[in-house]
């Protein structure tokens, strides 16, 4: 009978053991997993991203390198759609094109929608083409996700409007004309002033 209670008492602290190692992991896990936040400042106001790092990594490194070299400082909303989209981040106020890296392969089967504050690559007719521009959804553009595209590859998602929205609402809603051979370019110019990375 002091045998078997032994061995009772003896499983019990084993399974305790056990599940407090488990529960230290996951806090662990909890602890290191970092958000990325990150910042536009413009003339119309700011705008506060985060990136799914997780589900983007390629895209979301990218853009955090263009992030810490200053290269998207001083670019503008080059291209705004009412009710669909403004697309920044490749042109100076001259609609001169900045200097890019090399493109990045299209993260698009992370299968993120195209909803409206969601920010996502823009690209040309070659699905791995992305370099520095992206455009943030005015709207829910189901139609431009991997699973509803024509070319099947559609445009990556890597990240949320979190604060700011008003701010991408009012580019939206700005008079465009053509400028340079491009049509949707704002007339008054909407410049990136900044974008850094908040933590």
């Amino acid at each position: 009978m002091l045998q078997n209670n032994i061995y009772k008492y003896l499983l019990f602290f084993l399974v305790f053991v056990t599940i407090s190692s488990c529960s230290n992991i996951i806090h662990d896990n909890q602890k290191t997993k970092e958000t990325k936040l990150i910042k536009l400042s413009t003339n119309m106001g700011d705008i506060t991203i985060e990136l799914f790092q997780d589900k983007a990594p390629e895209t979301v490194a990218n853009f955090l390198k263009y992030t810490k070299e200053g290269k998207l400082n001083g670019t503008i909303f080059h291209r705004v759609i009412p009710n669909f989209m403004i697309q920044g981040g490749g042109h100076l106020p001259d609609m001169s094109q900045i200097d890019t890296f090399d493109p990045i392969i299209n993260e698009s089967e992370n299968n993120i929608s195209n909803n409206k504050g969601t920010i996502a690559m823009a690209r040309t007719s070659s699905p791995n083409s992305a370099t520095s521009q992206f455009f943030i959804n005015l709207r829910d553009n189901e139609f431009l996700d991997r699973a509803n595209s024509a070319d099947g590859y559609g445009y990556c998602v890597f990240g949320q409007v979190t604060e700011g929205m008003e701010v991408v609402q009012q580019i939206g809603d700005v008079v465009t004309g053509n400028n340079a051979g491009h049509s949707d370019v704002p007339i008054e110019n909407i410049i990136i002033n900044e974008v850094t990375l908040i933590n």
